[in-house]
């Protein structure tokens, strides 16, 4: 059963059904880069070092990390925005779905982490819940700059913390790589 947790006002969860992405906001189609600073929320030179940090991390462990500010929801779900960008992007790699989405929206005071289904039971519901906690730290002082770069530092520890692949939490999905 997928679930999302509530922290603090912000929503997180896994991947959900294929009927919630196709209700979701329209995103620009445009080349997929690893950071994706729609809100304009980060400087250069911050965004060239989450590039250069999740780009590292999918030559050691090939899970890729996508970050993604957007001004607005435009009136959708964060779970919806989620699903539908990591989707139609094709975040992870398809053999392993080992793709992680950090998706920021400040003018709804919003984040979520979505996980592929080869992460879950490394990136767990937990984990990726308490990697937002300590998000919420700065984004309240306003600096979304630096919790952004917390939480892709935090997930970054973790994915490299163990680089068996897939890691699948259910067993019905073990079966079926």
């Amino acid at each position: 059963m997928k679930r999302s947790i509530a922290v603090a006002g912000l929503a997180l969860g896994i991947l959900a059904s294929p009927a919630c992405a196709r209700s979701a906001p329209e995103a620009p189609r445009v080349t997929i880069s690893r950071v994706m600073d729609n809100a304009n929320l980060l400087d250069a030179d911050t965004e060239r070092a989450l590039t250069l940090k999740s780009d590292a991390l999918e030559k050691a462990t090939s899970d890729q990390l996508v970050v993604v500010t957007l001004p607005s929801l435009k009136g959708k779900s964060i779970e919806e925005t989620g699903l539908s960008l990591g989707r139609r992007w094709g975040v992870g790699q398809k053999n392993l779905d080992n793709g992680v989405l950090l998706l920021v929206a400040p003018k709804e005071h919003k984040v979520r982490i979505e996980v592929g289904y080869g992460l879950e039971a490394l990136l767990t519901d937990d984990r990726a819940a308490a990697i937002l906690r300590q998000m919420m730290v700065p984004f309240k002082a306003g600096n979304y700059a630096a919790g952004i770069e917390l939480g892709v530092a935090r997930i970054d520890t973790l994915l490299l913390s163990n680089r068996k692949r897939p890691q699948y939490r259910r067993p019905e999905m073990r079966k079926a790589a």
